[in-house]
């Protein structure tokens, strides 16, 4: 039998708001992931070590900070660092237009910006994030 989809949502860095992460946990959990939320202030470090312990299948990240082009590849490099080169990592918050495509450049597979339907992330979910071997 297939196992749920297991995603661990974080909140790297000093950003403390944390509300459209909590929505994106529930929404993603009533459609039937099991979601990990490690909650505010995660280093990349914490967050990659939690991913290893979790075993995830993907990562996301919430950064309303304007820290995304830092966080995102520290992040990204603590993942390697973890040997977690399989999981897909995603990620929200205020994210200028034009810092999108350098992101996806550096492994994040996709960036959803405020106002984005819910059901459009859990689909987004459904259709690229697979579960690891």
């Amino acid at each position: 039998m297939d196992r749920k989809l297991r995603i661990l949502l974080a909140k790297p860095g000093l950003d403390g708001h944390d509300r459209g992460a909590k929505i994106i946990a529930r929404a993603l959990r009533d459609a039937g992931v099991e979601v990990i939320y490690t909650g505010l202030h995660q280093t990349p470090e914490m967050i990659a070590r939690a991913a290893l312990q979790e075993d995830v299948d993907a990562v996301g990240l919430s950064i309303m900070s304007g820290a995304h082009m830092t966080l995102f590849p520290a992040t990204l490099l603590s993942l390697r660092d973890e040997g977690l080169t399989d999981v897909t990592v995603f990620g929200g918050g205020i994210i200028p237009d034009d810092d999108i495509p350098k992101l996806k450049a550096l492994g994040v597979a996709e960036i959803f910006t405020p106002g984005t339907n819910t059901q459009l992330i859990i689909d987004w979910v459904r259709a690229h994030v697979h579960p690891r071997a």
